[in-house]
């Protein structure tokens, strides 16, 4: 198969790209490892509000990802979901040929890169049979607040991550322990604030200086968190439907580190003005861009989208872009949405 460009990551900063492709009649293939499109956004916090998007107030996570599809969908980008690149090698001096994981081939013109902080798994505690509860009653993300109404939950950290959750949660769910291993978290000022007013109003119990020890349940479905005290070595059971560990997540390049562009901190080197990488025709934007600097923000990426769009324009047509604002252009629906 064939495609003008084909972008690394289907996050919003990659969806985001394939509009901005298609005002410029470009076509594009989004290929991502996760099973939908929605990169960090859907995997790790679907109903989080973000509040630094461009005319939304608030947006959960969810939400803006779906904005984006139907922002792309008149361009019908094609999404190869739940695969990974693996390699990307040069024809000539036009195309690409881009393979991934299940020996899928798409030629291209160019690649886009967006693959924010690139590979990423949750650090899972060690603690014995927790692969049985995994995806049952054992969480490392949040997809549905409405799954926890009215629920026990073990919340295991003392990050953002953790609090931040807690005090959604909290509003949902019946009782919530959080269990961390010091009595000092790492979050924020007002949310630790937060928690201590959630204490002291018995919507949540802190349960420190403990970890986690061990699990009781059966068939998947936990009934019970083990806790141990750091100090005294005490042991305890706190029951409970639903355990979330919040220990941050492992990054890796995976591939990427393979592909003979310069990095620096695990971020790709790029040119501040055209997003281009050290490698002709490659770009990268988003998180795994870095220049000096670099702002890290959805809203950079969407900016960067668009440069990077402009110039691979430029190279495929050797031509400086007959610039028009989306006011005047507008936007060619699909055929099926005229029908």
């Amino acid at each position: 198969m064939e495609t003008d460009i084909v972008i690394v990551g289907a996050g919003p900063v990659g969806i985001f790209t394939a509009f901005q492709a298609g005002m410029l009649d470009m076509r594009c293939h989004i290929i991502d490892i996760l099973n939908r499109a929605g990169g960090q956004c859907v995997a790790l916090y679907p109903e989080k509000p973000i509040y630094d998007i461009p005319g939304y107030p608030v947006i959960t996570a969810q939400r803006l990802i779906e904005q984006l599809m139907e922002q792309a969908s008149p361009f019908e980008p094609v999404y190869h979901l739940g695969q990974r690149v693996e390699k990307i090698l040069d024809n000539d001096s036009q195309n690409f040929t881009v393979i991934t994981s299940t020996g899928m081939e798409i030629k291209c013109k160019a690649v886009i890169i967006a693959a924010g902080n690139g590979m990423f798994e949750p650090n899972r505690p060690p603690l014995s049979g927790i692969l049985e509860y995994e995806n049952k009653s054992v969480f490392y993300s949040v997809n549905k607040i409405s799954d926890f109404q009215d629920k026990t939950i073990v919340i295991a950290g003392g990050g953002d991550s953790a609090a931040d959750w807690t005090i959604e949660l909290s509003k949902v769910a019946k009782k919530i322990y959080v269990v961390h291993r010091r009595k000092e978290f790492r979050c924020a000022p007002e949310m630790r604030n937060k928690l201590e007013l959630l204490e002291n109003n018995e919507k949540i119990e802190l349960i420190v200086p403990y970890q986690l020890h061990g699990l009781a349940g059966s068939d998947g479905q936990l009934s019970a968190a083990i806790v141990k005290n750091i100090a005294s070595g005490e042991e305890k059971e706190i029951s409970a439907d639903f355990l979330l560990p919040f220990f941050g997540l492992s990054m890796n390049l995976g591939p990427i580190s393979n592909w003979d562009l310069k990095l620096e901190h695990s971020r790709i080197v790029v040119d501040q003005a055209t997003l281009r990488t050290s490698r002709d025709r490659i770009y990268a934007i988003g998180d795994m861009a870095t220049y000096l600097g670099k702002l890290k923000l959805i809203l950079n990426g969407f900016a960067e989208s668009a440069m990077a769009c402009y110039d691979i324009h430029k190279v495929i047509h050797n031509s400086p872009v007959n610039f028009q604002y989306s006011t005047s252009k507008g936007v060619h629906r699909k055929k099926s949405d005229l029908l």
